[in-house]
């Protein structure tokens, strides 16, 4: 991981975007890291575009503005791809993670309206969930496509942390514990193949 990791996160209301730049934030917090975790909203409601943020570093961080050149872009709902150039301002060297059912081709086809020839990643989060959980969570699944990515943390110590974290906010629901645990183990097999796929196209 770079001395300074930042992260842009793209979703609707409702879906967990900010939650999971949050949670990205208590995880890599509790290994020691310096770290931001913070949201910006334009009209409050359900289903509205909002944007998130997270800066992770190994020293501390003295900037407290917006990411307006982030290494990663994470988009929760693929359907901001028709409004929104979700690459705008990415690094060169940077990666954009979509939650798609789509592959990666037309993802990649799509985003070359804005220029974008970078790493791009794609995670089908409907499919991770409701397999995992019987319900349509992304932000799970996206958590963990963020960490597989970027390395910011190592997959075992990740899901330890969030083991931990689930334990506590769902000691009376173990099914969801379980079925959350599951999402993120599903999704870290499928960027194993994903980032092989990436690796071969560079």
């Amino acid at each position: 991981m770079k001395d300074l990791l930042e992260i842009r996160w793209h979703g609707r209301g409702g879906q967990g975007a900010k939650t999971a730049a949050l949670l990205l934030a208590d995880v890599a917090f509790s290994t020691g890291m310096y770290v931001q975790g913070f949201p910006e909203y334009g009209p409050e409601r359900m289903g509205a575009p909002i944007t998130a943020y997270n800066r992770l570093s190994r020293k501390p961080i003295r900037v407290h503005s917006n990411i307006y050149s982030p290494d990663m872009v994470v988009v929760v709902d693929e359907t901001l791809l028709d409004s929104i150039n979700v690459t705008n301002g990415l690094k060169e060297d940077g990666a954009v993670i979509v939650n798609t059912g789509r592959s990666r081709e037309e993802i990649a086809s799509q985003l070359k309206r804005y220029g974008w020839k970078g790493s791009i990643y794609t995670v089908d989060a409907r499919k991770i969930s409701l397999d995992a959980l019987g319900r349509y969570y992304p932000n799970s699944p996206m958590l963990a496509a963020v960490v597989a990515v970027s390395g910011v943390v190592s997959p075992d110590e990740f899901l330890q942390e969030m083991k931990d974290s689930f334990a506590h906010k769902f000691a009376k629901k173990p099914e969801v514990i379980e079925g959350n645990m599951k999402a993120l183990e599903m999704t870290f097999e499928t960027l194993a193949e994903d980032k092989k796929a990436v690796k071969k196209s560079a």
